[in-house]
């Protein structure tokens, strides 16, 4: 499948809109709170946030480039389409309850323990699916890795930056809807082009 066509900063403003909606209500913003809450140390935390972010989406962009090197481009059209609506449903779906007890104070500072904590929530959770699905299907790739690295910095920042009162006002019900319907027009787009 060739490159997504369009205007010159389209991947950047589809990866940063898909991944900011998607990330509303996730369960790294409630680790982004632990960690606020942890440590009272809000930039160390969004470096953490920045570093493991872009090194996370960077990997998935690379996986959905080259899975997307591999395939044909019909193919590659009904997968990425199928999974915008596989990951419309699953932005319904209300994230499970974690308890997480603040993490012990790592020897290495409030930054390493930030981007350990957000590498891993991240792995296989629904901003880094869609990352790989974004990798596939929009071109330059460094405009889908920063884009939706944009994304969970827009989405965390203010969460790390005003604390459990700003998790409080989110109506994340409506979000998850707004999330929903965002992945499943760019799903049906995709599949109707």
């Amino acid at each position: 499948m060739s490159p997504a066509p369009g205007y010159p900063l389209e991947a950047f403003l589809v990866s940063l809109g898909a991944v900011a909606l998607a990330e509303i209500g996730d369960k790294t913003q409630l680790l982004s709170l632990v960690l606020a809450a942890k440590f009272r140390r809000p930039w160390p935390i969004c470096a953490g946030i920045l570093v493991a972010s872009l090194l996370s989406h960077a990997i998935a962009a690379e996986l959905g480039a080259w899975l997307a090197h591999w395939m044909t481009p019909d193919v590659q059209r009904w997968l990425i389409g199928l999974s915008f609506l596989a990951v419309a449903a699953w932005a319904l779906l209300p994230e499970k309850e974690v308890h997480v007890d603040a993490p012990p104070r790592p020897a290495h500072g409030v930054f390493l323990a930030s981007v350990v904590g957000f590498f891993v929530a991240e792995l296989g959770d629904r901003t880094q699916i869609a990352t790989v699905v974004l990798g596939a299907h929009y071109q330059p790739l460094w405009q889908v890795i920063v884009g939706s690295t944009a994304g969970m910095l827009v989405a965390n920042v203010p969460v790390v930056l005003l604390g459990a009162r700003f998790a409080t006002r989110l109506p994340l019900r409506a979000t998850r809807f707004v999330a929903a319907a965002l992945f499943a027009a760019l799903g049906a787009w995709i599949l109707l082009r």
